[in-house]
């Protein structure tokens, strides 16, 4: 989300606004139209750095970029329907860095929240945060608790930070969490399911998601949701985050829309052919 922007649309698509439809509109009808839609998309936000480094600028303008893309790719699921939107914003890892990029993102994170809460409060969604946000500095904590109390009663669409954020991480404490309530002899082992262990997890009460997308060309989940992207579609793009907005979005939607999901069973067409052929 940025600063200088704000949601250009304060309804729904499916609204009645009483504008002309834009070729964005089109784009966006078209695609509700062509199939299902993603409830849940997840993305892994990476290429700032590189995106600037080509451009020969500082990778912090990299990271200011990719915040118009976040608010583009934000407003755009929020328009068409998906009712939860996960961004990886900043990975346990990403302490590593050099302190100078930490202290720019902590910066640019919490004049973000802040100037974006109007917007946020216009178009009905909810801020949401997973990660150990004890690691962050003190105003940034306080931004978020702000911004995340503002936008609680918001139910048009969830939109979740993922800030110092480590998925085995997330699954040891879920995991430390069950075996003390086995120890005080409030859980049997052989009661423990699937549904007991996302309980325990940061996305508790979230549906898992429908489909993960990744920008920057690389090939791995870097410690994202790790049990809750067991079924999920990925899409991976060579290009930058900061280069991907609505276009890159809605193609990302329509692989997702091309896809078959058996969860591991075997599609019916293909058995009854396979039937036929006995």
């Amino acid at each position: 989300m940025s600063s200088s922007g704000s949601f250009t649309n304060g309804v729904s698509t499916n609204g009645s606004s009483g504008a002309s439809s834009t070729p964005d509109d089109e784009k966006q009808r078209a695609l509700e139209e062509r199939g299902e839609l993603p409830s849940h998309i997840a993305c892994i936000m990476d290429g700032n750095g590189r995106w600037a480094q080509r451009r020969e600028k500082a990778r912090f303008m990299g990271h200011h970029e990719g915040v118009t893309s976040v608010r583009e790719v934000t407003e755009a699921c929020a328009e068409i329907g998906v009712e939860y939107l996960t961004l990886y914003t900043f990975s346990t890892e990403n302490w590593e860095r050099p302190d100078a990029e930490v202290d720019a993102l902590m910066e640019l994170l919490i004049h973000t929240v802040q100037e974006e809460k109007e917007t946020l409060m216009e178009n009905d969604i909810r801020l949401r945060t997973i990660g150990d946000l004890s690691e962050l500095p003190p105003a940034c904590q306080k931004a978020l608790k702000q911004t995340k109390a503002d936008t609680a009663d918001n139910d048009r669409m969830s939109l979740t930070l993922a800030l110092s954020y480590s998925g085995r991480s997330e699954l040891v404490q879920a995991m430390q969490a069950l075996a003390q309530k086995v120890q005080q002899g409030n859980l049997q082992p052989e009661d423990i399911d699937d549904s007991v262990i996302e309980a325990q997890l940061d996305t508790a009460g979230m549906p898992d998601p429908d489909l993960l997308i990744r920008t920057g060309g690389e090939y791995r989940l870097s410690n994202f949701l790790l049990w809750q992207c067991a079924y999920t579609e990925l899409f991976i793009t060579e290009q930058y985050w900061p280069e991907f907005r609505r276009d890159q979005l809605y193609e990302a939607i329509r692989s997702f829309q091309d896809r078959d999901r058996r969860y591991g069973r075997v599609a019916q067409a293909a058995y009854e052919e396979a039937s036929n052929d006995v």
